[in-house]
């Protein structure tokens, strides 16, 4: 869809907030800020959480037919069983559709949702929002292609988002990550995990192999004891090392192809290194405004439908080895049949 650029005093697009948990909350409030959107009302099966949520974000809680017909876009911000049926109605109504991650619960189900937005020409974007964060900016531009990665996200156990695995939970932020830095299908996948305080898996580790050649090991657990979000890239002429948490880069890399100010490695000929830091910026925020923008601007779609599908086929697939995985040490033994 082609539109003219709009300012922010033009026309602003009107919002409907479907699920009024804890993003579903943050979603409200961030469009009821917004400059260029309107929030017009909030659906939840739960009515009185809706209108909780409504009052604080200033919108009245209403049925999900009365939302439909009272919005141009849908944000989907229920459970992720409930993704697709939410979804596939807004945009079977010729809603724009902004759906939390991950996509879909099954791959037909995230096929039929991108059918549906084409069909119609409409926008589908996925809420996978590290995409939008300064840190995945800082890091975007300075990995190169990478040969191997290796990712993890811990942090204590919460009972919030333990309706599905901590590969959906946590590990689908760095698989999307990871997609987008390595260009190049997925050949296979090693996985092992297990449910320690949920009926779900709440810790897993992952070994990706791309068809490319590169190597991405990923570990996730919502049963640490601290929080510790980092990732190491290794490429041709060196390596990024970053840490989410304290927000800082470490690049090492031949003598040339780091930023100024880079300093001698010692004992290792040929390489620099140089430290870098991001100042944190609001990434729902900028969620919002690329969805916006997409809808009013004909702007492209950061995160599509197929950037969707591909993170959540690699998140199956992780699961999908840690089941195999898991027969396989209950056949040798090595674990009891649960």
């Amino acid at each position: 869809m082609s539109h003219a650029a709009t300012p922010p005093n033009g026309p602003r697009l009107r919002i409907g907030i479907a699920g009024a948990g804890h993003f579903g909350r943050y979603h409200a409030l961030k469009v009821a800020a917004s400059e260029r959107a309107t929030l017009v009302g909030i659906h939840d099966p739960d009515e009185e959480r809706a209108r909780t949520v409504g009052w604080e974000a200033g919108a009245p809680e209403m049925a999900f037919a009365a939302l439909l017909d009272a919005s141009e876009a849908i944000i989907v911000a229920a459970p992720a069983e409930a993704h697709h049926a939410l979804a596939a109605a807004a945009l079977a109504a010729g809603r724009h559709v902004l759906v939390e991650k991950p996509i879909a619960a099954t791959l037909a189900e995230a096929d039929a949702l991108s059918r549906l937005a084409q069909e119609r020409n409409l926008v589908l974007q996925v809420g996978h929002l590290e995409r939008f964060s300064a840190a995945y900016r800082a890091l975007a531009g300075r990995a190169g292609a990478p040969l191997y990665i290796e990712a993890a996200r811990i942090a204590p156990f919460k009972p919030r988002g333990t309706d599905v695995s901590v590969i959906l939970d946590l590990m689908i932020h760095d698989l999307d990550l990871i997609l987008a830095l390595v260009d190049s299908p997925i050949e296979s996948v090693d996985a092992v995990g297990a449910a320690v305080a949920s009926p779900h898996e709440d810790i897993a580790n992952a070994r990706i192999r791309f068809a490319s050649g590169a190597v991405a090991t990923i570990t996730a657990s919502r049963i640490s004891p601290r929080t510790e979000r980092r990732m190491r890239i290794f490429g041709q002429n060196g390596y990024v090392a970053v840490d989410f948490a304290n927000r800082s880069l470490t690049m090492v890399g031949r003598d040339g192809t780091l930023p100024a100010g880079a300093r001698a490695v010692p004992g290792v000929a040929g390489f620099a290194m140089a430290e870098a830091s991001w100042e944190d910026h609001d990434s729902l925020a900028a969620e919002h405004a690329a969805f916006v923008a997409a809808v009013l601007d004909g702007a492209p779609v950061v995160v599509d439908a197929a950037a969707g599908r591909r993170a959540l086929a690699a998140a199956l697939a992780v699961g999908a080895a840690m089941t195999e995985a898991r027969a396989r040490m209950q056949a040798s033994g090595l674990m009891l049949p649960s």
